[in-house]
């Protein structure tokens, strides 16, 4: 009974060890709810970069609709490819996202992380040298405006590079 439940355990773990299901955005696309309303990106505005340098990797994904809204995904130097990803907790600046509104007269973002702690999570589920896939989450705070968080949940990317 209890090899059992350890090997249940381990299997049951396994999703978060290798950085989730992959989530439901369509091809091309970063897809979230921000403070419970939809986004979903454009295909012609979403990109992914990955940048090997020095012998770190930087994955940058940006996903922006029509509207002028933007959802922005960083792991600066640290990127390894399909695991999990803290966003903030400590000194841990370079994981970090944004949710940005644009209009013709100002421009508002809610930032990730935004003190101490950890703000949200980046999973990569699939990785390759042309695709990646994966889910987010985090809560961002507009430190250049009001101060007020918005939280970005079931958040989604499947972009090829």
């Amino acid at each position: 009974l209890i090899a059992l439940a350890l090997v249940f355990t381990a299997t049951s773990c396994s999703k978060d060890d290798d950085g989730g299901d992959g989530g439901d955005a369509a091809s091309g696309t970063v897809k979230a709810k921000v403070a419970g309303a939809n986004f979903s990106s454009n295909t012609q505005t979403t990109t992914a970069t990955l940048v090997n340098a020095s012998g770190s990797s930087t994955l940058s994904i940006f996903g922006s609709d029509l509207n002028g809204k933007t959802i922005q995904l960083n792991i600066v130097g640290g990127y390894n490819g399909q695991g999990s990803y803290n966003i903030g907790g400590g000194a841990n600046v370079m994981v970090n996202a944004s949710y940005s509104e644009a209009s013709t007269s100002s421009v508002e973002i809610w930032q990730a992380p935004f003190d101490d702690t950890v703000a949200g999570e980046i999973n990569i589920s699939e990785s390759s040298a042309t695709k990646v896939v994966g889910t987010f989450s985090f809560s961002g705070k507009n430190v250049n405006g009001d101060n007020s968080t918005k939280a970005i949940t079931e958040g989604s990317f499947n972009i090829n590079f």
